[in-house]
Formats: structure tokens, C-alpha cells, sequence
């Protein structure tokens, strides 16, 4: 797989955060297992169905990875066939409702980010210092109503001229990938047209979104393996570490 890319070709490259640029894709994994798990053993001792844990591998990456918060509690609920009420994002953590436990993931998430517990893939972030030096504008594109917060814990919000995240997303009405509409949405603020522009992303659902986006260029990261599936999905190349498309 040829990964020689002609940079000059684009006018700017897109970013997911958790898994791309950030480590923190781990620390939602285990968050996201922490509050299904708990609820599903309350779930299993009121209804008397037996408990089946949420598999941090398969379950977090068909249902949850990369969509809003609220529309990974819902995929990942219709798995199950569980039904319950959708409330509103205002609903309490402790509240049964699809916002409940969307609330209460975030905030176990806010709790471990309190640790200052968020990590960086310096490969990544070379190659965004490599694009901004050849005056290829950058964005992140991420579900995460906790974007900005990562990035400044990071130390790199300041590479990105765009932000598009959960909370943008909800203003804008833009649905979750795999729709492109978030990514449109920044390519859109950078005045660039997709077609110019490279989408980055290691989950399925992104490569997905940047396909139908009908950007120039879709970069897999493989972080779980699944370097087929991201090419199957729509991604043109894959690589393990963005470090691999800094020239030699």
C-alpha cells in the first residue's frame, strides 16, 4: 500500500481526536464498560435476564466508537433490544433515560480526566506540525462534548483552527458519523472544498463518514487490529502511526 502522499494536492486534513490524536479512545472504553456494566446488572436483577457484560472490544466498536454520546447509549441499547426513555440532556446521571446514562458515562470520564491522565500519539502530532508548516489548515472532528478539555489537557489545542465537536454538532444539528456532516461542517469552515481536504480517523465509523463525505483522501489509523475493515469501509491507506506518512 503506497503511503507517499502528495501533500500538496490538499488545502487541509481533518482529525478525529480519541484514538488519532489522543490516547484518551481507552479511557472512553472503560468508562463506557464501567456505566453499561452497572446498569446492566440493575437491569438483569429487576428483569431476571442474565447479565451480559458490555464487551469493551466489540460492543465499543460497532455501537459506540465515534457517535455522539447519546447515540452510543441508544445503538448500543437496540443491540439489546432494551427500550427506555429518551430524556433530555439535562437528565441526571442516575436517571434511567438514554441522556441518564449518557450523563453519568461523561461523568466518569471527567473524573479520570481530573487525573490528568490524557496522553498524547507523538507520531500524530509531528505530522500536524508538518502540515501546518507546509500551510495545510487543520481541524478536529470529534463526538466528544469534551474536546476542547482533552486538547487543552494535551497541550495542542492550540494546532487546530477548527474544533468541531458534540457540542458544535448539537447546535448545528449535524447527525454522528458515520454521516459526513460534521466533517463537511468543518472542511465548510475552513473554506475548503472536500474534495481537497484528508479525513483522519481509526474507527469504522469515521472512514465511513469520510467516504460518503466525498473528501480527497481518507487515512485509516489502525489502533485495534483492524486494518482491513478500515480499508473495506472506505479508508484509502492505513497505517499503524502517522509518523509512517512524514517524508523520509
Amino acid at each position: 500500500m503506497d503511503k507517499n502522499i502528495d501533500f500538496d494536492r490538499y488545502e487541509a486534513a481533518l482529525f478525529d481526536l480519541d484514538g488519532v490524536l489522543t490516547s484518551t479512545a481507552k479511557l472512553h472504553a472503560i468508562c463506557w464498560k464501567q456505566m453499561f456494566d452497572q446498569y446492566l446488572q440493575q437491569k438483569s436483577l429487576a428483569t431476571g435476564v442474565a447479565f451480559q457484560p458490555f464487551d469493551i472490544n466489540r460492543d465499543y466498536r460497532l455501537y459506540v466508537d465515534g457517535k455522539l454520546r447519546y447515540e452510543g447509549v441508544k445503538s448500543f441499547l437496540q443491540s439489546r433490544d432494551i427500550e427506555i426513555p429518551y430524556g433530555t440532556p439535562d437528565s441526571p446521571p442516575e436517571e434511567e433515560t438514554i441522556c441518564g446514562l449518557g450523563n453519568r458515562k461523561n461523568q466518569l470520564l471527567h473524573e479520570m480526566l481530573a487525573t490528568g491522565n490524557v496522553g498524547v500519539f507523538e507520531g500524530s502530532i509531528a505530522l500536524v506540525r508538518y502540515l501546518l508548516e507546509k500551510k495545510i489548515q487543520t481541524a478536529v472532528v470529534s463526538a466528544s462534548k469534551n474536546c476542547e478539555a482533552i486538547l487543552v489537557a494535551a497541550g495542542i489545542v492550540d494546532l487546530f483552527e477548527v474544533k468541531i465537536d458534540g457540542t458544535v454538532a448539537e447546535t448545528f444539528d449535524l447527525p454522528s458519523k458515520p454521516s459526513p456532516a460534521t466533517f463537511l461542517k468543518a472542511a465548510e469552515l475552513l473554506g475548503v472544498d472536500p474534495s481537497r481536504a484528508i479525513v483522519v480517523e481509526d474507527a469504522i465509523a469515521g472512514v465511513q463518514a469520510g467516504r460518503k463525505g466525498n473528501f480527497g483522501l481518507v487515512v485509516g489509523v489502525d489502533r485495534h487490529g483492524d486494518a482491513a475493515e478500515l480499508i473495506k469501509n472506505g479508508a484509502d491507506l492505513v497505517v499503524s502511526d502517522l509518523a509512517e506518512l512524514l517524508p523520509g
